[in-house]
């Protein structure tokens, strides 16, 4: 059984019948004397989130997941993923059977899917200049009219971060596009579009993938997720380098700059959206083995 008292509803108002689909919600879980809060996404805007949470209700497509995600996860808030979307492969339940699930979940009777997180943070001369958190991916990637840039790629043990001799194994310095450090449950955005592999989404383990590399050895490399990822922006650019995390946030990174990338010490809890789902949906969506079109 999981005793729900109160919940917050993740509304992306730029998706069709939202709106209304979070007052019925709001209606409905008011009759079981569940306590409701809804938060409407906004670009840019940071939502406050005050109190304790017993489930995030997300209602859009995979980017509502995502931000829904990275705002409850740290704390520990299951995320319940309705799809008012197109593609789907986070957002598993359909608007239509909403309160059936939940009352399953309630009842301790549906799948809870248990997916890495990744910890990201940016140092500047070392000062830290960013920190955050994903589900799917954190890019690296040029912008400006010329589009290589070069990074330097290395591993390193626990989770201080300037120590050189902590340095485990130097993968060596990419002239690319940019990268993709991928999560398992990224693995079928970004990533995939550049060739990478696609993950069972409850992995531990990470992806690097350079995008459009200049050299062609560079290939995607799976990772342990257990190791710091460290990515250095060498000096001498001939292009802008930008950050972004999730597709939703960015930050302009300068030479010198360092990023660090590393599991984080929690995870994102999916409700009814787990091993089985995703594995339906690859048939449903890719056409695999004979899947439905």
């Amino acid at each position: 059984m999981h005793g729900v008292v109160r919940v917050i509803l993740f509304i992306n108002p730029m998706k069709k019948h939202a709106l209304e689909l979070g007052e019925e919600i709001r209606a409905r879980l008011d009759s079981y004397g569940i306590e409701t809060n809804a938060i409407k996404l906004k670009e840019k805007t940071k939502p406050e989130i005050n109190g304790h949470y017993d489930v995030a209700f997300s209602l859009g497509g995979d980017g509502t997941v995502l931000s829904a995600a990275r705002y409850m996860s740290p704390l520990g808030v299951p995320v319940f993923p309705v799809n008012l979307g197109t593609f789907g492969f986070i957002a598993g339940i359909q608007a239509a059977e909403w309160q059936e699930v939940f009352d399953l979940y309630r009842a301790g009777k549906v799948q809870v899917s248990r997916r890495l997180m990744l910890e990201i943070w940016v140092e500047r001369k070392g000062t830290e200049i960013l920190r955050g958190c994903c589900l799917n991916e954190v890019v690296i990637s040029s912008f400006g009219i010329a589009k290589i840039i070069n990074l330097s790629v290395s591993l390193a043990e626990g989770r201080k971060k300037s120590v050189p001799n902590e340095i485990k194994y130097i993968l060596g310095s990419y002239r690319s596009d940019g990268l993709i450090i991928s999560t398992p449950t990224g693995s079928t955005a970004h990533s995939l579009a550049a060739g990478g592999p696609i993950m069972d989404p409850e992995l531990e383990a990470l992806i690097l993938n350079p995008i459009c590399p200049f050299a062609l050895p560079s290939r995607p490399m799976v990772l342990p997720a257990d190791e710091t990822v460290i990515i250095d922006v060498e000096k001498k650019q001939k292009s802008g380098v930008i950050l972004t995390i999730d597709g939703q946030v960015s930050e302009k990174l300068a030479s010198d700059d360092r990023i660090f990338l590393k599991k984080a010490p929690y995870h994102c809890f999916l409700i009814a959206s787990g091993r089985n789902g995703f594995y339906d949906t690859l048939a449903k969506k890719f056409v695999w083995a004979g899947g439905r079109k």
